[in-house]
């Protein structure tokens, strides 16, 4: 049986409506949960990407992507390993006022290159940044301070490699 680990899934689209839709339609299809996306302007104009983070076999991804190549609107889809992509995460942690100074949460936040967003008279609101490991220990230590609320983005990956996108995309310009 093939090793099953994280890949990041790039998808270079139009910005048209429904395609949200139909790509998360060829996971579902396959029964590939999808643990984090992110959608952004790319490096070229009227060029959105798509980033999606799942769990399957190097197999999978490539079937995956070339369904995904396969819809209209998609310009080019690729996969990548986690040694292929520097990437990161940013979470949000909302916490009661009366932890502002505790030694404990200033050490935490000193460590996970964080800062203090927002305080208000009830409670105080932390940013952090990094990776997936460093937010889901971030909110581990975080948790006993009795978090009022806690969010985290999807990841946002660039490549190591050169990609061929580019080039591919400077033509739709």
């Amino acid at each position: 049986m093939e090793e099953i680990k994280n890949f990041t899934i790039s998808v270079y689209t139009e910005n048209n409506v429904g395609i949200l839709n139909r790509l998360s339609a060829i996971f579902l299809k396959r029964h590939i949960n999808i643990e984090s996306m992110t959608v952004s302007k790319s490096e070229i104009e009227n060029v959105h990407r798509f980033t999606f983070v799942v769990n399957i076999s190097q197999v999978q991804a490539h079937k995956v992507v070339g369904q995904l190549e396969k819809q209209i609107e998609v310009i080019r889809a690729f996969f990548h390993t986690e040694d292929e992509i520097i990437y990161n995460e940013t979470a949000l942690f909302k916490i009661s006022t009366e932890h502002l100074y505790n030694e404990e949460i200033q050490k935490r936040m000193k460590f996970r290159r964080a800062h203090v967003l927002t305080i208000t008279e009830r409670y105080f609101v932390i940013e952090a940044s990094g990776s997936k490991e460093n937010i889901d220990k971030m909110y581990k230590k975080l948790k006993p301070f009795g978090l009022l609320q806690f969010v985290r983005s999807g990841r946002i990956a660039i490549t190591r490699p050169k990609m061929a996108i580019s080039e591919l995309l400077q033509e739709f310009n």
